[in-house]
């Protein structure tokens, strides 16, 4: 009886050992990271996982040369676009694609493919290929301790995908096709009731479109908002770009005076600058000073 009890006692204990030993959250070897960056007008997203070289030769070793790899560990890595775009000069259609790649001392080819379970040579199947590009790789100064994909050097319409690891890096250049569909929209709205003026007219300005439509917009804007001090700074940039010069400089001191009413430094500052650039221009002269009756 004694050695029943002691045995149910011994299955208990190794029962609850291995309960525990099922809780504990042990760290990953390869952690598995997500990216969400917004870009142009939605979103790239990035799930792969970090190896990190841990002593180890990385490129020709840990990564062989003309051999597929899945580019990260564990899980397949992925990339979702939420808009078309182009990759070093290739359209892309907006949606998510598995991310491998072929790497080699002089060049490496990178494959965006429609299969998003591919993590193995095995799996790996050339016709499922949605687009590849051949890529240089870069000799990085820095040793890079965890492979990482950034997404870096982003402005409106483009961005650079790159991958790092070792002294190693090689970059996708992605652009943006939204200007032509946003400017599509732009003059369907703006014919329209309550039209976005000030941000019709910002998007003109900053994608270097037609100044003159920009500046009646943005006049459209400080009718509806007189006090609006962000829409005469804007408007003077606008009319800095038409080279009216003493206009903008109005523009630029109606803006100070209602930022300062509304304790803005920000664009009291802004605004010096912009004052300060438009009188170093060698075109630019004062207006004459009215002389008072």
């Amino acid at each position: 009886m004694r050695k029943q009890i002691f045995q149910t006692i011994a299955i208990a204990a190794l029962w609850i050992g291995s309960a525990q030993a099922q809780t504990i959250p042990f760290p990953q070897p390869s952690p598995t990271t997500t990216i969400s960056q917004n870009f142009a007008t939605s979103k790239i997203e990035l799930s792969y996982s970090r190896p990190s070289a841990k002593g180890r030769k990385v490129m020709g070793d840990v990564v062989s040369f003309d051999k597929f790899w899945r580019t990260g560990a564990n899980s397949a890595t992925t990339i979702t676009f939420g808009e078309d775009v182009k990759i070093n000069g290739q359209d892309i259609k907006a949606g998510k694609y598995g991310l491998v790649s072929f790497p080699n001392v002089t060049e490496w080819i990178i494959v965006l493919t429609k299969d998003l379970t591919v993590n193995g040579p095995d799996a790996y199947k050339k016709e499922n290929d949605a687009a590849r590009f051949s890529v240089k790789p870069e000799k990085l100064n820095d040793f890079v301790e965890t492979f990482t994909i950034d997404i870096n050097n982003i402005r409106n319409e483009t961005c650079d995908l790159i991958l790092k690891w070792e002294n190693t890096a090689v970059r996708l250049n992605i652009m943006s096709n939204y200007d032509e569909r946003i400017s599509k929209q732009i003059n369907e709205v703006m014919g329209k009731d309550n039209r976005p003026y000030f941000n019709a007219a910002s998007y003109f300005y900053e994608n270097k479109k037609d100044m003159n439509l920009a500046l009646i917009w943005i006049n459209k804007a400080i009718e509806a908002n007189p006090k609006a001090f962000w829409a005469y700074h804007l408007k003077a940039k606008i009319q800095k770009n038409l080279h009216d010069y003493n206009g903008a400089i109005e523009s630029a001191m109606l803006s100070t005076e209602l930022a300062k009413a509304d304790n803005d430094d920000a664009y009291v500052k802004n605004n010096e600058k912009l004052m300060t650039e438009i009188k170093a221009i060698p075109e630019y002269k004062p207006a004459p000073v009215k002389k008072k009756k």
